[in-house]
């Protein structure tokens, strides 16, 4: 039976919360309403878009599975049919409806349209791009690729989505415009691995020309790049990122680890002076970027000595932006098959600690340096007592906040729009500013 409401429900990473707007947009062309990530499930149907990434990410899925599940046994919901999507039922297509048969139907990452067949009887009929944003309307996240062919030794991704496929790039910049004449102002641009972009498609990397032609379409108005891949990176997108002003100077890019044999261990394919000589070169080239990364404390092979090589490694590159997480093994990855996981759970932990606490040093010092300096933010949301914006260095969700007290500023602020905010004060995850347009 056709259902009349449905509840998405997005777990993980901001490439899911595209697919899950995709959906949106598929079941509102059916004719039916949909509750993005609702407080309370009110959806005579409710889709958990899951996440299969490491271990939390698992678990946290299951445990919302279960709650959905709970919620249709109960009375007191309209809540007649769960379905689970996403990269965990894409992973454990066959081991899930045994283990909660409850669900009643289970589909992989890649099924909406199987989706939209059998709970609307109809076909979808979009264009590659179309969605519904659920992100507040001055931004969007763009997915430029599916993927990933790097093979590293922890990493289930490509057992999931498969091997790197682009987009095509007259597609993506066909979205950028159309989000753009939305009212769409920042592009996030995501792939698990931007650098590799084009090559499936052109024979060559074309990163840079992607964001040299998004840069100049009207009403970009800023374009951020998350996770790139140190190995083989694409030197020709510097210049892009140093020659626009609308290009964010930011980058993610995960580094995982420093010491040679960790990384050698990882299958990363590059040395620590590689990726000393490659961030060299970012900061030289794009003067003042703020430069994002991830690291994995713990791996097989990580000592006490690799460890603090990791330690000095930080103190020395002073990344502005960083997360770290405890190596976790996955099943059926090149690690889990051929390397012990001999690190102690209670070692991990407190060198993620140990780590974590010293990037919080290394963030205020970053904060510090901005107060009395005057930078572009745009404003996010409003509470009662703030303004609450970002700027160029910040992504949604994952970054600094700044700060504006409602009661100081004049005239007031709009959500959406930019605005250039004087730095008063610092924390290590928030900045605190002053605006008056006089």
């Amino acid at each position: 039976m056709k259902p009349r409401t449905v509840d998405i429900i997005s777990m993980g990473c901001s490439k899911n919360l595209v697919d899950s707007e995709r959906l949106i947009k598929m079941f509102e062309q059916a004719g039916i309403t949909v509750n993005h990530n609702p407080e309370c499930l009110t959806g005579d149907a409710v889709i958990v878009n899951t996440c299969g990434f490491i271990g939390d990410a698992k678990q946290e899925s299951i445990e919302m599975i279960l709650q959905c599940c709970n919620a249709k046994a109960a009375t007191a919901t309209n809540v007649q049919r769960v379905y689970v999507m996403g990269c965990l039922s894409q992973r454990y297509a066959e081991e899930l409806p045994d283990s909660i048969p409850e669900v009643d139907g289970w589909y992989g990452k890649f099924d909406w349209g199987e989706i939209i067949r059998d709970l609307c009887g109809s076909e979808a009929k979009l264009h590659p791009w179309e969605r519904k944003l659920t992100t507040p309307p001055h931004y969007a996240y763009v997915k430029i690729a599916e993927g990933c062919n790097r093979h590293c030794a922890f990493c289930a991704i490509p057992l999931i989505t498969g091997t790197y496929k682009s987009r095509p790039k007259e597609e993506i910049l066909e979205e950028v415009r159309d989000l753009a004449s939305q009212g769409v102002k920042e592009f996030n641009v995501i792939a698990q691995d931007l650098t590799y972009y084009g090559l499936d498609l052109y024979g060559k990397q074309e990163i840079a020309k992607l964001v040299d032609e998004m840069a100049q379409i009207p009403g970009v108005k800023w374009i951020r790049l998350h996770y790139a891949y140190p190995t083989q990176f694409p030197y020709d997108l510097l210049p892009v990122m140093a020659r626009h002003d609308n290009v964010c100077k930011y980058l993610d890019i995960a580094l995982q680890h420093i010491n040679d044999k960790v990384l050698a261990n990882m299958r990363r394919h590059i040395t620590a002076d590689e990726t000393r000589q490659l961030l060299k070169r970012i900061r030289q080239e794009v003067p003042g970027i703020h430069i994002r990364t991830t690291l994995m404390v713990g791996f097989p092979g990580e000592g006490t000595a690799e460890f603090q090589e990791l330690l000095d490694f930080v103190k020395e590159q002073k990344f502005e932006r960083m997360g770290a997480f405890a190596y976790c093994e996955e099943e059926d990855t090149y690690a889990a098959r051929k390397l012990r996981d001999e690190v102690p759970e209670k070692v991990k932990e407190h060198r993620l600690d140990k780590l974590m606490a010293l990037q919080e040093e290394i963030a205020l010092a970053s904060n510090e340096a901005k107060v009395g300096t005057f930078q572009e933010i745009v404003i996010d949301s409003v509470t009662p007592e703030y303004y609450i914006g970002r700027t160029q260095y910040d992504s949604p969700e994952v970054d600094p906040e700044v700060l504006i007290k409602k009661e100081k500023v004049s005239p007031t602020m709009e959500v959406g729009q930019f605005y250039k905010v004087e730095i008063t004060g610092a924390m290590p995850f928030e900045l605190i500013a002053k605006y008056n347009k006089e």
